[in-house]
């Protein structure tokens, strides 16, 4: 681990600090090495937090190089390596979202090259027979056609998911609330072991962060960042597999996807309002699925979902946050439509943002589709239209 990336392991473990905090840092000081040296006063003005609370995050940041030290030590010994966001290694859709973490423990191996087409499969503990059987079917043929199966790990629709995904075989990841040197739920061991094994168990929290309820909300960020779109399996009216699916839609302008269930049924309760609200499209096979995620201009984008999801009205937002929304300033054209465009040559991702103007989150998800279609293939650091896809 280089020195830049240290110093941003010891301000995760500065209490009360965060992502955010420690991305205004980091911009403010320039990097997280210069943030080390933070006064109580800069950290009030970086930070925007009370006095008496930065004054506690300068006392942690001086304390903190002892601790990110045993994390190194216990991070070895689980055989957990650790990615920050300027590693190569770091998820890509998620990366340049402004609620991204600025690292994250990976128990396995992350591949950028195998999960460039990764799907968010998520769904209720308590859930029914149906949904346990859908989530291994739809995980085991969409990980056979070479899509990443994303999920929490926990129990029911979570797990059945992950063991679909290993049973393609094809890989998949899971998302804990908690730290790496906890197993949460027990009986998941060996799943785990398993996951690491053909994909990763990953965590944004340091290694012995319990789990906790309140650490799951923000887990749920993660799964649908990192996620090209998010398939509801079955979740009742209060699972968390709504938060993930109101975040994916909100935040992050990703597909949201669901399996229609029982009317009569408390499990299906949350996914069946989704359909009948217009939160989600509905999903009755695993091509579906891959046709959702294969036809640019169709995703709805974030100000349509949060109406949606909130039952007020919400005024529509620049289609620009969108997926594959129109482009912004009024300019004719979806993103994806832009992008092949501007292909006339071989060009690396950031000549493409600067050209289209397209924010980077939004243009690596693009990006990701059009190679599914085929209709974009990557030779080295550049992108490359194929032949006879021009727009």
């Amino acid at each position: 681990m280089n020195a830049e990336s240290f110093a941003i392991l010891r301000l995760t473990l500065v209490h009360g600090l965060g992502p955010v905090g420690i991305r205004r840092l980091i911009e403010v000081f320039g990097s997280a090495q210069a943030a080390l040296g933070a006064s109580p006063a800069l950290i009030h003005q970086a930070t925007r937090c009370g006095k008496n609370r930065s004054s506690g995050m300068a006392q942690g940041i001086r304390e903190s190089e002892d601790l990110a030290k045993a994390e190194l030590d216990l991070a070895e010994k689980l055989g957990v390596s650790i990615h920050t966001r300027a590693d190569e290694g770091f998820p890509e859709l998620l990366a340049p979202l402004p609620d991204a973490p600025v690292l994250l423990y990976v128990r396995g191996r992350l591949d950028a090259k195998a999960d460039r087409y990764p799907i968010a499969m998520v769904g209720s503990r308590h859930c029914s027979q149906y949904g346990l059987e859908q989530a291994a079917r739809f995980a085991s043929v969409l990980a056979a056609s070479g899509l990443t199966v994303v999920s929490g790990g926990a129990r029911g629709i979570d797990s059945s998911a992950h063991r679909g995904a290993l049973a393609a075989p094809g890989r998949t990841i899971a998302v804990l609330g908690c730290g790496l040197a906890h197993c949460y739920p027990e009986e998941n061991a060996g799943l785990f072991s398993q996951i690491a094994e053909a994909g990763a168990v990953i965590s944004e929290l340091p290694l012995n962060v319990a789990p906790k309820p309140e650490n799951f909300p923000a887990r749920n960020r993660i799964i649908s960042g990192l996620s090209l779109g998010v398939l509801v399996i079955e979740a009742g009216e209060r699972s968390g597999a709504l938060i993930t699916a109101r975040l994916a839609a909100e935040d992050h302008g990703r597909e949201v996807m669901a399996l229609p269930g029982r009317v009569d049924s408390t499990t299906c309760r949350g996914s069946l309002r989704l359909l009948r609200d217009g939160g989600a499209s509905i999903v009755l096979e695993p091509g579906d699925v891959l046709s959702l995620l294969e036809t640019p201009g169709r995703h709805a984008h974030a100000g349509t979902h949060a109406s949606r999801y909130s039952g007020a009205h919400v005024e529509a937002q620049d289609e620009s946050q969108s997926l594959f929304g129109r482009a912004p300033n009024g300019e004719q054209g979806t993103i994806a439509e832009r992008v092949l465009a501007a292909l006339i040559e071989p060009k690396t991702v950031d000549e493409l943002s600067r050209e289209t103007g397209v924010e980077a989150g939004s243009l690596r998800a693009t990006l990701t589709v059009l190679e599914i279609q085929r209709a974009v293939v990557r030779e080295g650091s550049r992108l490359v239209r194929v032949a006879g896809n021009a727009r």
